[in-house]
């Protein structure tokens, strides 16, 4: 019987439609997060009747025939980019990025990752680095005899300097875009690589066109939509139980079968 096998595959569907929505949910206070949409096909369809088929000698054809659908099937999980809110934290090395752009930090095997997180702290060599400690790249340094850090929104770095007027310019942050963001391979700890799918980083300074600006003291809150989730999630649960019920359905139907065998 075959809604028992397209029942399955709509529930193994709403399975990972869950999953992707509890993600969502669990990541709610995660900086710089970018909540996620499941997408599904349906699968292959079996002609009983095909259309278009020649129905006599005469050349009369079939106008709708008869295909049977054989359930559905994930076809894609997607990021939903819109720009979380900004929050102020004060904290002069927590950067957020308005706009388009992710942070270039490199990783310790020496491959460059991107992250929308820049909360960003010094290491013992004065370093801007990741939570993980991961440098910022290009590097910038901090002089330790720095007595304020100043970055503007194009990303100039600046320090005041214990017994100087002027502030000194330390370093430029850059900011990397992609022409297909959702290409991106996510790899955990709020970071991504870049994939073939994605194209290659395009780096430039904030503020330029096509690029986002820095805002210092602002982190960038996750883009869930709390009231949206628990939606879903509700429609997913129900979606999940109908198609346990076809299940149930079925398995009766194959009881009757069975029974007038028997008999």
């Amino acid at each position: 019987m075959r809604a028992l096998d397209i029942a399955g595959t709509g529930m193994q569907a709403q399975q990972t439609n869950v999953e992707t929505i509890s993600n969502n949910i669990a990541n709610m206070s995660t900086t710089g997060y970018k909540r996620s949409r499941a997408e599904f096909q349906d699968l292959i369809y079996q002609n009983i009747r095909r259309v278009g088929a020649s129905s006599s000698d005469t050349g009369t054809t079939i106008p709708a025939g008869a295909q049977v659908g054989l359930g559905v099937k994930t076809a894609a999980i997607y990021r939903i980019n819109d720009q979380g809110s900004l929050e102020q934290t004060s904290n002069s090395l927590d950067l957020a990025v308005q706009g388009r752009g992710y942070f270039q930090v490199q990783l310790p095997s020496g491959q460059l990752a991107y992250t929308r997180d820049g909360t960003f702290s010094m290491d013992n060599n004065g370093s801007l680095v990741t939570a993980d400690g991961y440098l910022i790249s290009p590097t910038i340094t901090i002089p330790n005899n720095a007595q304020s850090i100043s970055i503007d929104q194009s990303g100039q770095v600046s320090v005041q300097i214990a017994g100087q007027n002027n502030t000194t310019l330390v370093g430029q942050l850059q900011l990397g875009i992609f022409t297909n963001e959702n290409g991106l391979a996510a790899m955990g700890q709020n970071l991504f690589t870049q994939t073939t799918a994605s194209g290659d980083a395009m780096m430039g300074n904030p503020e330029a066109v096509g690029y986002g600006s820095i805002m210092q003291g602002y982190v960038e809150n996750s883009n869930v939509n709390v009231v949206t989730e628990i939606t879903d999630l509700i429609t997913a649960q129900r979606a999940y139980e109908m198609n346990s019920k076809v299940i149930t359905a079925s398995d009766d139907m194959m009881k009757t079968v069975t029974n007038l065998g028997g008999n």
